[in-house]
């Protein structure tokens, strides 16, 4: 099942507006050189070990530039491939084909490589109940891929933007003057406008966990504590609601986070740090 965000409407929109900032008046390498009725075949070509990720919305650029363009799947979303894989073939128009390689291949590089970290980070967290998320630490414009990625590599979304939860954090806090006042007039604007959307409040230390869990919010999320301070917060929270690790976050301290009890650690680095996926697509003659 695919995440809320991945509407047809919403790939259709960063694809159109992708293709818009490459193309715009016309592709004149491929017009000028490519006779227009040639038909030709290209590989999906994986130049080194990973999860593969962006098969399916290659599969929607094709498409949505050339209906006609033919794609033979042999790798899919979320599955292993090894350096000399090839994840499909794509045939159809020559000129469609050099059209789309860029927009492809960017996409599925990006998107294998944060498949890839996140099924890494995730091995980790083998046997806990806690779940990895994701955060809006992401390329502007490029967040539907990113977070894709994230769920393809066994990752769990956090919210997708500013619109779907809030999250009151320490500028809110600081802004308004105190947790407790924040969160009531932000379950009275919630409920003056009929929006049912969950409630999570970042916390610093053990006092401002208390007020959070005071004013009776969804999640409260445990920003750069330590694990000490982290335990003892899942403590005295114990279970009243969602609990979530972040700030800094690494791949060796999630064992020992996950030990805590948290229902969560969020890691910006699954978007902003993660290294691209060699691919390429390649003519075959």
């Amino acid at each position: 099942m695919r995440p809320s965000y991945l509407t047809e409407h919403n790939i259709q929109i960063f694809i159109k507006s992708a293709l818009e900032e490459d193309i715009q008046q016309g592709d004149f390498s491929s017009i000028s050189t490519i006779p227009a009725d040639l038909q030709q075949k290209a590989k999906l070509l994986v130049k080194e070990d990973c999860i593969l990720a962006g098969v399916e919305m290659a599969e929607i650029i094709f498409k949505t530039f050339d209906k006609n363009l033919q794609v033979e799947v042999f790798i899919k979303d979320g599955e292993n491939a090894k350096k000399g894989d090839i994840a499909f073939i794509v045939s159809g128009s020559a000129r469609s084909i050099l059209s789309t390689e860029r927009l492809v291949l960017n996409c599925m590089q990006r998107m294998s490589g944060i498949a890839t970290l996140t099924h890494d980070w995730n091995s980790r967290l083998i046997g806990t109940k806690t779940q990895l998320l994701d955060t809006r630490k992401t390329t502007p414009n490029f967040r539907i891929c990113e977070k894709w990625a994230v769920a393809i590599g066994g990752g769990t979304n956090h919210r997708y933007g500013l619109y779907d939860m809030v999250m009151l954090k320490d500028n809110h806090i600081d802004y308004n003057g105190s947790i407790g006042q924040a969160v009531k007039m932000c379950k009275q604007y919630l409920a003056d406008n009929q929006l049912n959307l969950k409630i999570e409040v970042e916390t610093r230390n053990l006092e401002e966990v208390k007020e959070a869990l005071m004013a009776k919010v969804d999640r409260i999320m445990l920003d750069n504590m330590d694990v000490a301070t982290m335990r003892e917060a899942v403590k005295t929270i114990n279970n009243q609601c969602e609990t979530e690790a972040s700030g800094g976050i690494t791949r060796e301290q999630l064992q020992e986070i996950a030990k805590t009890g948290v229902t969560y650690i969020s890691a910006g680095a699954l978007t902003h740090s993660a290294k691209n996926i060699d691919l390429s697509l390649k003519a075959m003659k």
